[in-house]
């Protein structure tokens, strides 16, 4: 749930940016830019850790594979 939590984190902190972005400020759009490719990488680590969690159904014993 921390990478989530970091995910909400960085979506309401390019909120500001992206209003002066679609308003027309450069440097808002730069910054915009650079915090969405931060939430893509965000939203990648949480889908990764749903990936390895896993369901513990799915698991087998370690002594099945002898």
């Amino acid at each position: 749930m921390q990478s989530f939590e970091n995910l909400k984190k960085l979506v309401n902190e390019a909120e500001d940016d992206l209003k002066k972005g679609f308003g027309g400020n450069k440097a808002a759009k730069v910054r915009s830019r650079k915090k969405m490719q931060e939430i893509k990488a965000a939203a990648q680590q949480i889908r990764e850790e749903l990936l390895d969690a896993g369901d513990p159904a799915d698991k087998k014993p370690d002594s099945a594979e002898d």
